[in-house]
């Protein structure tokens, strides 16, 4: 899969749709139905601005919601733009068929997918272990995406939600009482983000499940000494060591004594930079210092509360 998910042969797709259209199967783990059958308003975003993809399970008849990286939104825009652009009074589909469609309302079929794949799989000239020209079917994307996810220590019952199996048996047994318990803590556990301001997961709302299995994949791979990372799995971190100023982290009381510790260990930092004029990491420190305020401060609220520390 590697070979044919490298960004050289994605470009070689000779439009635009069928390239997008991959990148979904690829990062998403879609049936084939449900990604050709997404409505062109298929965009959803949770009170962290964090976007999802919203969309019609075809095997189950019923709408789900995955998380997705800010590059993959923009690329479906990019496609609302275009799909506007020929159709300016709108259509119902993301991916309308390109020929024969004068009004828009009818999406590409699946073989015609299946034909377009296997004539830029060509292009790309891709073989396996036998040297044989690579054949690839789309419900695959689905299967790696599950064994990514699993390989990477992902809990088996965030898979399931991320690929919004009815059975645990799909996606293999997994405890998922204990999923509910880490979930009921979370909910009801404070959390804050760079700026001080609480994160909160809403238990009723559309977006809840995906939401979850979002945290719970942060919570499971992406755990850091001072918080966790709400960055979407698909997605690699480009911040490196810069997580204190990064805008998906998110922190909370059990983490106290080492931001404190942080917060020590940075005012100490600027102090010394300070006095060697290293303006620049001065200046970095001191966002970050800033940051650490105020996360400290509205965790810290909770602290003085009557009874807090017996929550939970």
């Amino acid at each position: 899969m590697a070979q044919v998910e490298a960004p050289e042969n994605l470009d070689r797709w000779p439009d635009p749709a069928g390239r997008l259209i991959t990148l979904i199967l690829i990062r998403c783990g879609l049936r084939i139905s449900s990604a050709l059958g997404l409505e062109f308003d298929c965009l959803l975003h949770d009170g962290q601005g964090a976007p999802y993809l919203r969309y019609l399970n075809t095997k189950m008849k019923r709408e789900a919601a995955v998380p997705i990286d800010e590059q993959l939104e923009a690329d479906i825009i990019e496609q609302q733009r275009r799909v506007l652009h020929r159709w300016p009074d709108g259509i119902p589909h993301l991916f309308p068929r390109p020929n024969s469609n004068a009004t828009g309302q009818i999406p590409v079929q699946p073989t015609s997918f299946r034909g377009s794949l296997d004539r830029w799989l060509n292009s790309c000239d891709i073989h396996d272990e036998h040297g044989r020209p690579a054949k690839l079917t789309p419900h695959q994307w689905r299967h790696t995406f599950a064994c990514r996810l699993i390989n990477r220590d992902v809990p088996q019952e965030v898979v399931r939600v991320l690929l919004d199996h009815e059975s645990h048996k799909m996606t293999a047994r997994y405890a998922k009482i204990t999923d509910q318990t880490v979930r009921r803590h979370w909910e009801q556990a404070t959390k804050v983000n760079i700026n001080g301001e609480r994160v909160t997961l809403d238990p009723d709302g559309p977006l809840a499940q995906a939401q979850w299995a979002k945290t719970r994949v942060g919570m499971a791979t992406q755990t850091l000494p001072n918080g966790y990372c709400g960055l979407p799995v698909q997605k690699s971190c480009p911040h490196a060591n810069a997580c204190l100023t990064c805008p998906v982290f998110i922190t909370g009381p059990e983490f106290l004594p080492e931001l404190r510790e942080q917060h020590r260990r940075t005012l100490t930092l600027i102090d010394i930079s300070t006095g060697k004029g290293q303006t620049r990491v001065v200046e970095m420190n001191q966002q970050v210092l800033a940051n650490l305020d105020r996360m400290i401060g509205e965790i810290e609220k909770d602290d003085l509360t009557p009874g807090a520390a017996d929550a939970s």
